[in-house]
């Protein structure tokens, strides 16, 4: 018989360096979603504020429901290979702004994950860091990936005109899949919780949704 080949992790880096997308709440909730479909999971903290630390430190969590490590400094992702080697993903919760951080981050990646809100200044506001990813491709034969997913979204809204030239000047895909503005993310995250461990089905469908169309970029032939 075949001898089994090793899985290679896939890293996937969470970045924007604009406040208030959801970020850390989409690494946190992306990441236990993959490790509900029978996954080992990392995640990493590259955000010097170390707000999923935070997470993983409530009472709730203690570091019991995902295995969090702090690489937060500009050299310190060329040690992901060596700590990351027994995980089949790694969810990278990026800094907030486009530094050194954020170009090793877009480095070690497979796809970068964007979150943005449903606003064209949320959009205009990404593209130092579609430069960095562009720049990034032009030399590595299209690599990372890269793709938008809309957060925060109001229900019922539509895409405006606006957004959507935006988001096509980008010439980057983006996810079907969205999160609705809910309370749910920021309650169950409060209590270093994600919303699997809440009530809300409808977010936790979200995630599941947003988890199957990242393996899909990652491994098929999309994004």
């Amino acid at each position: 018989m075949p001898r089994k080949s090793k899985s290679v992790t896939k890293v996937i880096a969470v970045l924007n360096q604009k406040g208030g997308a959801g970020k850390t709440t989409l690494a946190i909730n992306l990441a236990y979603a993959l490790q509900e479909s029978n996954a080992t999971v990392l995640l990493v903290d590259s955000d010097p504020q170390g707000s999923a630390r935070d997470w993983s430190e409530c009472e709730k969590n203690q570091g019991e429901l995902l295995p969090v490590v702090a690489l937060d400094r500009e050299n310190s992702l060329k040690d992901l290979a060596s700590i990351s080697s027994n995980y089949q993903w790694v969810v990278i919760d990026g800094a907030p702004s486009i530094a050194k951080i954020s170009a090793a981050a877009v480095k070690v990646a497979d796809l970068v994950l964007i979150p943005v809100q449903p606003s064209p200044l949320d959009l205009w506001a990404t593209s130092d860091l579609v430069d960095v990813i562009k720049t990034r491709q032009d030399v590595t034969d299209g690599k990372p990936k890269a793709c938008f997913v809309v957060t925060r979204a109001h229900k019922q809204t539509k895409l405006s005109s606006e957004v959507i030239a935006a988001l096509e000047s980008y010439e980057l895909p983006v996810l079907e899949a969205c999160t609705i503005n809910r309370v749910a993310y920021p309650s169950t995250l409060s209590e270093g919780l994600t919303v699997f461990h809440g009530s809300d089905k409808k977010a936790i469908f979200e995630i599941e949704s947003i988890a199957d169309e990242i393996k899909e970029h990652v491994y098929g032939t999309s994004g």
